[in-house]
């Protein structure tokens, strides 16, 4: 991630309650220790070590075999799919990050704008601060200004074991004007988190009933530890719709939450697991292996196009970027937009580069070598 020590002037102001509307040109974090969490996780994010140690994305370990003479149009080659009966214009995912506070809350609406304006997909941070405080609700009011995109609402799984039902995830679906839900696990985030819920206990049955409750499609994602194989297996099994596995060499969370804690013996604990969880590559390709039918989507430390074109031709349908986009969606709308337009371009790059034209030739591709 390009992190950033650029001072923070001043706050976006909140409208009437239908949102925020942030200044293009205007950063929108604060650089003051506020205490406030939803902002103090993106300000580490921003100017901290928070990367996983020790432990990469695993998409090193592969690379493209050239194709010197592609025979096609690079003006022609197509980013265009379906996911879950929506179509997208691209594969490509802005993970749930953030909102909960004024300043997060203008975030997600440049994230939101910047993803209606080039097709991605868009992913709101957790949900659960506005369904419990329906003053938070404008910060992840996203669908007027990303109407034509679909846009994934976001709870901690784990809420469903403290009192959280279908009416509770029902509510954050329309807080965010949602097509979807995805209920994140980050089992590991929650024990070094002072405000940690652990009660993890019986949650699959939990999930399940959720699925077979709730009108809109219900997905699972970790948070930056991956999701196995056999695991995923299990969660289709219950009626999950799909699955970010959300992998190891991105974002450590138990990293943030140490930054965060004033705990001595947590702040060390939770540096034994800098280098815990499933490099992202090799969670795509295991969950792939597993459950070949099922809706994917491969996240987790993606640093740029290729990347993303390394977890398409693993098996993800959709590739997601989170803390890369950060630091620009904090500078400015046009720095977001050049973000994202680079991404754009490195995928079809690269595409061109192996000769395939569209997404269907991408996947599976015997172009991609384990190095």
């Amino acid at each position: 991630m390009n992190h950033t020590s650029q001072n923070i002037q001043s706050f976006p102001k909140a409208d009437s309650g239908d949102g925020l509307q942030p200044d293009g040109n205007r950063s929108l974090l604060p650089d003051s220790r506020t205490g406030e969490r939803k902002i103090e996780h993106v300000r580490l994010c921003l100017n901290e070590e928070v990367g996983g140690s020790g432990i990469t994305t695993g998409f090193e370990r592969y690379r493209f075999r050239h194709n010197a003479l592609p025979e096609l149009d690079f003006d022609g080659i197509s980013l265009d799919t379906v996911f879950l009966g929506k179509k997208l214009r691209t594969p490509l995912l802005i993970s749930s990050m953030t909102g909960g506070s004024a300043a997060t809350g203008a975030i997600n609406a440049r994230l939101a704008e910047a993803a209606e304006r080039r097709g991605w997909c868009l992913g709101v941070g957790s949900v659960r601060a506005a369904v419990e405080r329906s003053e938070l609700a404008s910060t992840f009011r996203v669908r007027d200004k990303a109407p034509g995109i679909p846009v994934i609402a976001n709870i901690g799984a784990v809420q469903l074991s403290y009192g959280f039902g279908v009416d509770e995830c029902q509510r954050a679906v329309e807080i965010a004007g949602a097509d979807w839900l995805v209920l994140h696990l980050n089992g590991l985030q929650e024990v070094f988190q002072p405000e940690g819920n652990t009660g993890f206990a019986a949650l699959l049955p939990k999930i399940e009933r959720l699925c077979q409750e709730l009108p809109v499609p219900v997905g699972v994602k970790e948070v930056g530890w991956g999701i196995d194989g056999e695991t995923a297996v299990r969660l289709y099994n219950a009626g999950v719709a799909f699955i970010d596995v959300a992998g190891a060499g991105g974002t450590s969370w138990s990293q943030v939450e140490k930054f965060r804690s004033t705990d001595p013996v947590r702040r060390a604990a939770a540096e034994a697991f800098a280098d815990w969880g499933i490099p992202t590559a090799e969670s795509i390709a295991d969950v792939r292996a597993a459950a070949p039918q099922g809706a994917l989507i491969g996240s987790g430390g993606l640093r740029h196009g290729v990347d993303a074109a390394k977890a398409l031709a693993l098996g993800a349908d959709l590739a997601g970027f989170g803390r890369n986009l950060l630091g620009p969606a904090v500078e400015s709308e046009t720095a977001l937009d050049n973000a994202l337009a680079q991404v754009e371009l490195e995928l079809r790059t690269a595409m061109f580069g192996i000769g395939a034209p569209d997404l269907n030739a991408l996947r599976g591709t015997p172009r991609l070598l384990r190095k």
